[in-house]
């Protein structure tokens, strides 16, 4: 805060020198000489003597700066100060977060890309559903980190700077600064706006900027919260079965008394902070929904902690889930004996498809399959024995026609589709160019410590 004071205070002064405004040279060389300078222990001094964190500052600075002192926040409210600093401070958060995003996003691709033809089970209901392949459910995942990459990408792109606009957004004090001349206010605002890097500023506020941006800004945060939970569950079931797991290292302990055991730990915490992330969302929303008329001060010490936490949380989610996505193993041999357990009643309909064309009759061959299906269930479910339907089919006369067709018919590769399609179209179409602004930052890698 004490730097946007100083940085702001000695641009505006520049600017309204600038503009005709009795302003020095002695003065804005004095503000940018001790823009650095921040007695911080001075500044709690004057807080606790004067309750109020802005002015506290202002004072601070003002000791620094003798001889500018009498201009120092001229014309100006506490939001010009703190509302400027907070959207500074989203956009730069954005900035921080979208190149780590990019890596995730791009580690993922890899993972797609080399498992784009491996079959595995699909689940539905968490039941063993028709194949897919490991990189496209890797894709799954990746379509919503895309999304997330252009929610992001608008929300900092969408950001404007408050700017200059005084008590109410009226920018009352500037006009009478400048004794009426509506032109030399615009321009200040314009000029100000652009020193902090921004390219428009809100054309009408309250004393403050609208809190919906807030709610804009946090609701893509939390949504890639769900993003990352998802992504992270779906890993921790994926562990529990043994196909793919997180990172693990040579001497970690996954429990202090079951030592087999290699508990998903990174997917787990990405987990918990994605739900502390999600829930920051309740702040904005409702620190929105109740500001009065042109602001109301119940909003400051709320914003202090969730704006903050809730760029923070997604930071450490990213990066762990970096992390993860640097790392993951799959275990094709234990994909490969889900598969052949299942593979039996998701090969009943190919079954009967082949019988048809070898002349069968397609009502009959399906009474067939279902009782023979019936049968190798309850072999599994009631004797806890495997699925035996194969040898039931390969048993019964009536499929002699197709026998020498079922290795064809029961290969993995033919039940995935066009899986290996859509993950190089996908890839090529939408993924690696989302990455193209990012590519300079794109090989940082992350080190987990803990």
């Amino acid at each position: 805060m004490h730097q946007l004071i100083c940085s702001v205070s000695g641009g505006e002064m520049d600017y309204t020198k600038a503009l005709g405004l009795l302003v020095t040279d002695a003065q804005v060389t004095e503000m940018e000489s001790h823009a650095e300078d921040i007695d911080f222990a001075m500044a709690v001094e004057e807080e606790s003597k004067l309750r109020h964190d802005v002015m506290a500052h202002v004072h601070t600075f003002a000791h620094c700066c003798p001889t500018a002192a009498p201009i120092i926040h001229l014309g100006a409210t506490s939001c010009y100060v703190g509302d400027n600093t907070d959207l500074i401070l989203l956009r730069d958060g954005f900035d921080i977060l979208l190149p780590k995003l990019a890596r995730v996003i791009d580690r993922l691709s890899n993972f797609a890309e080399k498992y784009a033809g491996l079959p595995t089970l699909g689940f539905t209901h968490y039941q063993p559903a028709q194949l897919t392949t490991v990189g496209k459910r890797a894709c799954l995942w990746l379509q919503d980190l895309a999304m997330d990459m252009r929610n992001l990408q608008r929300a900092r792109e969408d950001l404007r700077f408050r700017g200059v606009k005084g008590t109410t957004g009226t920018q009352a004090s500037f006009l009478q600064l400048f004794q009426g001349d509506h032109d030399k206010v615009e321009d200040l605002d314009r000029m100000v706006t652009e020193m902090a890097g921004f390219k428009k500023a809100y054309m009408v506020t309250g004393q403050t900027y609208s809190r919906k941006v807030d709610i804009d800004s946090l609701s893509h945060l939390a949504s890639m919260g769900a993003t990352i939970h998802k992504i992270c569950t779906d890993i921790r079931l994926l562990a529990n079965l043994k196909e793919i797991e997180e990172p693990f290292e040579k001497e970690q302990i996954g429990s202090s008394a079951m030592a087999y055991k290699r508990n998903p730990m990174r997917c787990e915490r990405c987990c918990s902070l994605a739900r502390h992330l999600i829930a920051l969302l309740a702040d904005p929303l409702q620190t929105a929904s109740v500001q009065w008329l042109e602001r109301t001060l119940d909003d400051s010490a709320n914003r202090r902690i969730s704006l903050p936490e809730s760029f923070l949380t997604a930071d450490i989610i990213l990066s762990t889930l970096q992390n993860i996505t640097e790392g993951l193993v799959v275990y094709p041999k234990v994909i490969e004996r889900h598969i052949r357990h299942e593979l039996p009643f998701m090969a009943t309909e190919n079954i009967i498809m082949a019988m048809v064309k070898a002349g069968g009759n397609r009502q009959d061959c399906h009474e067939k399959i279902r009782v023979l299906s019936q049968q190798a269930a309850n072999v599994v479910k009631q004797e806890g024995g495997d699925n035996d339907l194969l040898a039931r089919v390969q048993a019964d006369p009536y499929f002699a026609p197709i026998l020498g067709h079922l290795d064809n018919i029961l290969d993995p590769k033919t039940f995935i589709g066009r899986a290996p399609q859509q993950v190089a179209r996908f890839l090529s179409e939408e993924v690696r160019p989302l990455l193209e602004p990012y590519k300079a930052e794109i090989d940082v890698k992350f080190e987990l410590e803990l």
